[in-house]
């Protein structure tokens, strides 16, 4: 399991709230950096870190993060964090 930091966390509702400010640094979970990847302005964050990757998806009351490595592939992990958070938000949550 990873654990997400504080100051990772604030970054990471920063770029939901002002999309686009983690493209220069990249994105930080549990440590290890993301190169930011194209996503959903304000609602879904994709990051690349070598065959690997990661989905973010904001819901009303939480962050639902996907991390992946091969043999999954982005587009697999894209459509489980997205279709979960749109559930969540579906139900209020």
């Amino acid at each position: 399991m990873v654990q997400l930091k504080p100051e990772e966390a604030s970054a990471i509702m920063n770029d939901f709230e002002n999309p686009g400010t983690l493209a220069p640094t990249g994105l930080f979970i549990g440590g290890t950096k993301y190169m930011v990847i194209q996503g959903e302005p304000g609602a879904v964050i994709r990051g690349k870190k070598g065959s690997g990757g990661v989905t973010l998806k904001k819901t009303n009351c939480a962050l639902v993060i996907g991390i992946y490595d091969e043999p999954v592939t982005p587009g697999d992990c894209n459509m489980v964090v997205e279709r979960l958070g749109d559930y969540l938000i579906d139900q209020n949550f």
